[in-house]
This record gives C-alpha cells, structure tokens and sequence, in this order.
C-alpha cells in the first residue's frame, strides 16, 4: 500500500499569490472531488436506500458477514505475521543455503492473485487431485469413506490460501525495519548471554513491532477486500454479501449499507496503520549506525532455516503457477480458444488507459496542490488515498449509481437535442470500469508524484519562472525530466493493480464484456481450470513485472 507524502508548496509568494486562481488548483480540486465522489456515495446511498433493510441485515446475515470476516482478517494476519516476520529474520540476522535467493524468491507470491491461488490449492489437493490420487494407489483405498482429509473448500483453506499471497507486504516491511537496526545491539545482546531466541523476543521484535503492524494492517485490509477467494471457497464474508444482497437480491440500498460496514472496518484498519507508525519511539544516534553482522548456520541448522523459508515461497509461489502451467501445456489448445484474445485486448486497453489517466491525474493535482499556499487543498491530498483502502465492490456501488443518473441524463439530453437515443454511454462501456481503476488505486501515483516532486529543489522551478516559463512550462521542462522514473514506476504499478482487479471489473463491466481476470473466475468457477490456465498465465506474468521492478528498486538502494 502506497503512504502519500504530505505536500509542500513551493515557498515563492508570487508564484502561489497567482497560481491560487489558476486552472491547476481549480483542476486538482476537481480531481479529488471526482476521486472522493465514489465513497461519499455509497455513505449517501446507505441512508437514504429506496428500501431499509438494515433491520433484516442485523437480525439475519449481517452478525454471519462481520463473524466470518473477522476470523478471516484475524487468522490471515496471524499467519501472515508469523511467516512474515520469521522469514525476514531469518535472511536478515542469519546466512544458510540459498538465503541471498531467498531474500527475493520470496518475494514472488506479490504476483499471484489470491484467486488463481485459490484455483490451485484445490486443483491439487481436492479428491480426484495427485495429492489424494497419490494416496488411494498407496494404500489402496477405493473411496472417500476408507480415510479421512481435510476440507479443502472452507475458511481454513481461505485462510491459508490468502496468507500466502499477502505474506509478503509483512515481510518486505519487517526485514527493512531489522536491516536498520544497529549491529552494536544484538552484539551487546550477545554479550549478556542473550541467545538466538532472547534476541528476537527482546531486541530484534520490540525495535520492528512498528513495521510488523503496519505490514499486518495492511494484510487485513487486503483481506477484507478479496472477493474471488473466499467466493470460490463460499465463505460469506462482508464482499460477498454485497454481491449477493446486490446481485441476487436486487437490493442496491442493501449492498450499499453493508459496503458502508466495510468502508468502516477497512478506515479502522487505516487509522490502526497510522497510529502503528507513530507509536515506534525508537531511535539511531547521529553517527552511521553498524549494519547487522549475519551468523552464518550450517548443518541442519541451515537446512532447517532454508526449508522454513522456502515454504512460504513454494506454497505462494511454486504450487501456483506449477498448476495453473501443467493445465496450460497438458491442453496447449487453450491458447487458441474463442475470448482469450478479446479478453486480453480488452484487459490492456482498460488498464493501459486508466493507468495513463491515472498517472496524469496525479500529476495534475500533485502540482497543482504544491502551486497552491492554500491550506484546505493540502489537507484534501492525502484524503484522495483512501481509494486505495476501500475494495473494488466498494468501488463498484459508488461509481455505478452516480454514474449511471449522469448517464441517463445525458442520453435524454442528447435525444431531446437530436431526436436519437445514443443509449448508456458511459455505464454501457469500459467508461465505468476505468474510473474504478483511477479511484482504486490513484494512492500509487499520487504517492510516487507527490514524493519524487518533493526531491526537486525549489529553486529550479523558481529559476524557470524568473526566465519566463509558465506554470506549464515550468512543471514539462523541470519537473517531468526530473521526475520521468517514478512516473515510469507508478505507470507500471497502477497498470499491474488494473490487470489484477477482480470485485470493480466483474460489477462494472458492460455485459458480455471480459478481462483477463474476469475470465479466470468464470472459467474455474465452472471448474474448467484448464480454460482458465492460459489468462491466469498472462496475468501472473504483468504481476512479475512490478516484482521484478520493485526488486530491481531495492538492489539498486543496497547498492547506493
């Protein structure tokens, strides 16, 4: 999750005295207005529904959803907490076999969609998978009856399916926290007879607590947010209950009621974020702090750190992708079947613009905010973020309803001028599927904008202004040079969350309109996995891309 940088403006009296008036701070207003606009309505449209069911939700499913939820959000966090913090202890303090490799090796679940894990984990585990298949021939047992599994399509397998892919935010957050540590510490630990778990439990955890919250935070946020998972596992959880209050019982007002529920839950998990990060009151001195000298393991020692670490990678990583790539090459025909290539153009026009409209967006307003001596303004930006927190069938509501008056009125508009009924312009295309994507994750590039801007000194953009630039002059031939490689790095960002996107997409598409994540749910809701291996494939593939990126990132910051 992206944290926004609080904007600065530039501190030049003239230039802010006339850029208060000036379109760039009209425009980023209109921005966070139009960002903003899809939460305010799902509030709006939870107290004033055209039929109340907030007694029949309390009395009925309601307790059913939070219960459900909150185990999910609780067991996920736990787990992935554990594993996460575990692991970057691990590669962090210690050096075993494959623990260099491992450092990023585990960082590849990031890639997978917790559905597609979902499809996987059943595929090889279920009753007529090789695990169960494997097992029958050993023991020749001929049925069910003749031994006991466990349930494969239940909360536990939820659980385990999404910890595995969110492990990671934990893990990336956590072993930054302890490479910053000082190495004098655990020394002086080491000295007072403190051994390898002493030192975790009362050094390394209390000086990462702060980071670990924030990573579990961010977990449970993710968690609360998922649809395809615990939908393919019917757990009923606060997601699904919209999609089902609003799809199957045609009760908008009652989706946006429980959406109102999550929207509270998931600023809960927000404020527990923040207030994570505020409450870490531990500091280096003045002088460069000692890295951390790792231990070096050998023996079984080593194995036994390799293997623990390697399990989350396999279970995240490996059995994923192995599955869904046995499918794809046991049918290869697959490739060529009807959709495939419609979804596929459809996902990179769709995430291709609204990652460009994205990018640009932010850019506008982040600039448009820092020309501004304006207080409100400033105090607006990082509000625009809180997109990013709230889960695509949140988003959903909250676009098509607004959108879908302003689409009537323009086609009444349009007729009424010239007698032709244009029909649904924008809910009736990929108009409302786009915008989902902007608001969702405008928080990546406003983030990336809003800090690579606050890297340029002031002083050029005012020597700009002293020659003669424009406002417009100024932020393309100063700051887009400047900054073009967060940009870059937000663009591709912003374009893999879109291809990834399953809850916005399947309640905002136009009928008959599919995406690669659209097709991959419906293809192993059907059980039709091997239909489904080639899109889940390609989309695997665009998530590759933004881990490869961000470890490519954090190489290159080692290094300097």
């Amino acid at each position: 999750m992206t944290q926004a940088c609080s904007a600065t403006p530039v501190p030049h009296r003239g230039l802010s005295r006339v850029a208060r008036l000036s379109p760039w701070s009209a425009g980023a207003a209109l921005i966070a207005a139009i960002v903003l606009m899809p939460l305010l309505a799902v509030v709006w449209i939870a107290f004033h529904p055209s039929d109340n069911i907030w007694p029949h939700l309390i009395s009925t499913t309601l307790p059913r959803y939070l219960r459900s939820t909150a185990v999910l959000a609780l067991g996920v966090a736990a787990l992935a907490a554990c594993v996460g913090t575990g692991a970057a202890w691990l590669v962090t303090m210690y050096r075993f076999p494959l623990s260099k490799a491992l450092e990023w090796l585990l960082l590849l679940p990031l890639a997978i969609p917790a559905y597609v894990g979902a499809y996987a984990l059943v595929d090889f585990f279920e009753y007529a998978g090789p695990v169960q298949g494997t097992l029958r021939q050993l023991f020749g047992w001929q049925s069910a009856r003749d031994y006991w599994f466990p349930e494969i399509r239940s909360l536990g397998s939820a659980i385990i399916v999404l910890a595995a892919a969110l492990t990671p935010y934990v893990f990336l957050l956590t072993r930054a926290a302890f490479r910053e540590q000082s190495g004098s510490v655990y020394e002086t630990a080491r000295a007072l007879g403190a051994g390898p778990f002493a030192r975790f439990f009362r050094v390394g955890l209390p000086l990462a607590r702060p980071a670990i919250a924030a990573g579990t935070a961010i977990v449970m946020m993710e968690t609360v947010s998922d649809f395809g998972t615990v939908s393919y596992f019917s757990v009923q959880t606060l997601t699904t209950g919209i999609f089902s209050t609003w799809l199957e019982g045609g009760n908008a007002g009652g989706a946006a009621q429980i959406a109102s529920v999550v929207l509270i839950v998931v600023f809960a998990l927000v404020a527990f974020e923040k207030g994570s990060r505020g409450r870490g009151r531990f500091y280096q001195g003045a002088r460069q702090a000692r890295p951390v000298t790792a231990i070096r393991l050998t023996g079984w020692q080593g194995l036994l750190a390799m293997a623990l670490c390697a399990l989350p990678f396999l279970v995240g990583f490996v059995l994923p992708v192995g599955v869904i790539t046995h499918h794809a090459i046991g049918e290869p025909e697959q490739w060529l079947a009807p959709g495939l290539v419609t979804a596929l153009t459809n996902t990179l026009t769709v995430a291709g613009t609204a990652a460009v409209l994205t990018v640009l967006a932010a850019l506008f307003m982040v600039y448009g905010v820092r020309l501004t001596g304006r207080r409100l303004p400033r105090l607006i930006l990082p509000f625009t973020t809180l997109g990013y927190a709230a889960p695509g069938a949140v988003l959903g509501i909250g676009i098509l309803f607004p959108l879908a008056g302003l689409d009537h009125w323009l086609a009444d508009g349009i007729a009424a001028l010239t007698g032709h009924d244009p029909g649904l312009l924008l809910t009736g295309s990929a108009v409302a599927i786009i915008l989902a994507y902007m608001v969702r994750f405008f928080a990546i590039a406003q983030g990336a904008t809003d800090a690579a801007m606050g890297r340029v000194a002031p002083s050029l953009p005012m020597a700009a202004r002293s020659l003669g630039q424009t406002l417009g002059g100024t932020l393309r031939r100063v700051y887009v040079p400047l900054i073009r490689g967060s940009v870059g790095t937000a663009l591709l960002l912003v374009f893999v969350d879109c291809v990834k996107e399953l809850p916005a997409t399947l309640l905002l598409r136009p009928f008959n309109y599919n995406t690669l994540a659209t097709r991959v749910y419906e293809k192993a809701s059907l059980e039709h996995l091997e239909q489904a291996s080639p899109a889940a494939l390609l989309v695997i593939a665009v998530g590759l891309l933004a881990v490869l990126l961000m470890a490519r990132s954090e190489n290159a910051a080692d290094l300097s």
